[in-house]
């Protein structure tokens, strides 16, 4: 898995690429925590990302509380068919915002 990171202002977009699972899920983490605190708005763009495990739910839903508590807003970018059908399996495509 790979991730880039772009800060404009308040607002970063994470874009990932590969398989999220409980071994790459701590780097999305580290990528994610390690965004400076004056960000409020997070796209994480996932139109690369091909397989997601529920330890990547978990980064994904870690990253939700972290914005929502500083007064942001996050958006899931670009899903492919498969990962957003977890979103929907789980529930997550009602709590996530989800731009396909």
């Amino acid at each position: 898995m790979e991730t880039k990171v772009d800060v404009q202002d308040t607002k970063a977009t994470v874009s990932v690429e590969g398989k999220l699972t409980v071994q790459t899920a701590p780097e999305l983490e580290s990528t994610i925590n390690g965004i400076d605190e004056s960000v409020v708005d997070l796209d994480i763009n996932l139109e690369s990302v091909d397989y997601i495990s529920s330890a990547g739910l978990r980064v994904l839903v870690a990253a939700q509380k972290m914005i929502t508590s500083r007064g942001g807003k996050m958006r899931l970018l670009s899903p492919n068919d498969e990962v957003f059908e977890v979103f929907e399996m789980t529930g997550l495509s009602d709590i996530f915002t989800v731009e396909r």
